[in-house]
């Protein structure tokens, strides 16, 4: 899909299932960026994507992830590798893991398994240092004389930036602004939930970059799952509404032994119920069907930090 009024082109990355994971591709005149990747296996789905658009492989300047989890960053190796020209634009904190992906591999076969991981992650491939740029908070990217400034927004992720695009006014915020399916769209919009990450959750640091994100009152934000939101300044409440309850729902499962299974449960209510609100018919099942594994991911994420916050 091409927004031809900013240059931006939505590249479905095919990872896990259709309409999962995106990835973007900016112009600028002949040249171009992509911000988040997919992972590895994503990779040659990626590159046809890029040339479906038209766009020489040579003509792209910089891939720009991000953060380092491998369903933003896991095929940056492999295309840097066919994408002669470019530069991989990184967080300082996420810029050693690129470099040698050793520990980001083991992170992720604990998280998802071997199988799993062998499944939508194997080829991740390491990025030679010279062809590494540390972005830091405040970091101009030049793509042609179309500045994208990096800003750090943690709280999903201590080594997560995203980009403000001052042409679309509008940010590509990766995991920072929630996780929104398009098929739950409806007639009130979208529907829009947090997502913590499995072992770096801050719900204050996610709060403040909530808040830096709205601060520029963007026209639209492009997130990794899934494409653009307008609506920004409602969907922004929702999702400090909803941290807040997360916060609410794991503390009051600290202590037990099936921590993780009342989290998990404890998250499906207030979602079915913000779905039920919305509009979005059989709620219940289709939250199940369509947020099971991310309500998953978000109640383990919300075990590590009630650990990180008992140490």
């Amino acid at each position: 899909m091409r927004d031809d009024t900013h240059g931006i082109t939505v590249i479905d990355t095919g990872y896990v299932r259709p309409s999962l994971c995106a990835a973007y591709l900016v112009r600028s005149g002949e040249r171009a960026a992509l911000i988040d990747c997919g992972t590895a296996a994503c990779a040659p789905r990626v590159l046809a994507a890029i040339d479906a658009a038209g766009v020489a492989r040579t003509a792209v300047d910089w891939v720009m992830v991000t953060h380092v989890h491998l369903d933003h960053a896991g095929g940056a190796g492999p295309l840097i590798r066919a994408l002669p020209n470019a530069r991989l634009v990184v967080h300082p904190r996420g810029a050693p893991h690129m470099i040698d992906p050793t520990r980001l591999i083991a992170g992720a076969k604990a998280v998802y398994g071997e199988t799993t991981f062998a499944r939508d992650h194997a080829g991740m491939l390491p990025v030679p240092e010279h062809r590494v740029v540390v972005a830091d908070d405040g970091h101009v990217v030049d793509l042609a004389g179309r500045p994208l400034l990096c800003i750090d927004t943690p709280g999903h992720a201590r080594h997560h930036y995203s980009v403000w695009d001052e042409r679309s006014r509008g940010w590509f915020a990766g995991d920072t602004f929630g996780i929104s399916y398009r098929e739950l769209d409806n007639a009130r919009g979208a529907f829009i939930v947090p997502t913590t990450s499995p072992v770096q959750f801050d719900p204050q640091q996610m709060h403040a970059s909530i808040d830096t994100l709205l601060a520029r009152a963007p026209a639209s934000i492009r997130i990794a799952h899934y494409g653009e939101v307008t609506e920004c300044a409602r969907l922004g409440c929702d999702l400090h509404v909803q941290v807040d309850a997360m916060v609410d729902i794991a503390q009051a499962a600290q202590g037990h032994d099936d921590r993780h299974d009342r989290i998990v449960e404890g998250l499906v209510r207030p979602y079915t119920e913000r779905a039920s609100a919305h509009g979005i018919d059989d709620a219940g099942a289709r939250v199940r069907e369509v947020l099971g594994g991310d309500i998953a991911l978000n109640a383990q994420g919300l075990c590590a930090w009630l650990d990180r916050v008992a140490r």
